[in-house]
């Protein structure tokens, strides 16, 4: 059993856990995943690394409640415990694999969409103690919905906030931002997004047109987390991969969105249904005509 020493809600929705797992911290590295069931019956759910502490043995994770295991998760508390916290899983980082000297020499540009600021953090947090400072872009679509600015904030070198709203920092999509910091006279050897695939998709067409090489994690499109259901097949450069196995991270203008992204919708019925069965519990009856009850 491992457990859990802290369990917040950051914002509508989307919670954070620190949990005891030593070995997991011990060998964990940035842009890696876990696997995590609350019991020894429930769904396994992949969910990427958004902090560690070796010494202490604790690995935190952030999760948006989307399914019906993770509405299960969101009502787990401190004391707590997950049956299953497996890991790391997945590859790491690319940046992990290179020279710290060579590192330096790059200005690196992160773009954070929602959830995605989690798995962020944890490479521009190793970059700074690396002693290499990278320029962050973390977005949402109100103020509200922002999650680890402070943190965030701590490790980045230049921190830029925007809202689609404009309720709060700057205002617009994060491609807004991109572009604005280019006219501004900012270049960048290379682009990391993370966040939703639409997000992803249009970063992506702006960095092509910018020639700005970009890397995204396709952890968003991740089921089973072993290959082994399908759901995050994808082809990138023309040819099949899987983001659990293969990724999560990929050259993101080698990545076939559109292809990813359709495959994402055939997924989402039967979990929706999954997920009001766990909410509703016993009332959870059916005749609503919109999600099959327990069919």
């Amino acid at each position: 059993m491992y457990r859990i020493l802290e369990a917040k809600e950051l914002t509508a929705n989307i919670y954070l856990m620190v949990v005891e797992a030593k070995r997991v911290a011990k060998a964990c590295e940035p842009g890696q995943f876990v696997i995590v069931r609350t019991n020894r019956d429930s769904e396994r759910i992949p969910l990427t690394i958004c902090d560690y502490d070796r010494q202490e043995g604790t690995v935190t994770i952030v999760f948006q409640v989307v399914g019906a295991g993770t509405e299960i998760m969101a009502h787990l508390k401190a004391g707590d415990s997950f049956h299953d916290f497996v890991g790391p899983l997945g590859c790491p980082s690319e940046l992990v694999h290179e020279e710290i000297s060579a590192l330096k020499q790059k200005k690196i540009l992160f773009v954070a969409g929602g959830v995605g600021t989690a798995p962020v953090y944890p490479q521009v947090k190793w970059l700074r103690e690396k002693g290499v400072e990278a320029d962050v872009i973390i977005g949402a679509k109100t103020k509200n919905l922002l999650i680890l600015e402070k943190e965030m904030e701590a490790v980045a070198g230049n921190l830029y906030v925007t809202t689609d709203d404009g309720s709060y920092g700057r205002s617009g999509m994060v491609t807004q931002t991109i572009t604005d910091l280019v006219n501004e006279g900012k270049r960048y050897d290379l682009c990391i997004a993370i966040g939703p695939m639409i997000m992803m998709k249009f970063v992506c067409r702006l960095t092509r047109e910018l020639d700005l090489p970009t890397v995204v994690s396709l952890n968003p499109i991740m089921v089973d987390g072993t290959g082994m259901c399908g759901a995050c097949r994808v082809t990138v450069g023309g040819k099949v991969k899987f983001a659990c196995v293969d990724g999560p991270e990929f050259d993101g203008h080698q990545v076939n969105f559109d292809e990813a992204m359709q495959r994402q919708q055939i997924y989402k019925t039967a979990e929706g249904r999954a997920m009001l069965a766990a909410k509703e519990g016993e009332t959870h009856h059916g005749g609503c005509g919109n999600c099959g009850g327990n069919d």
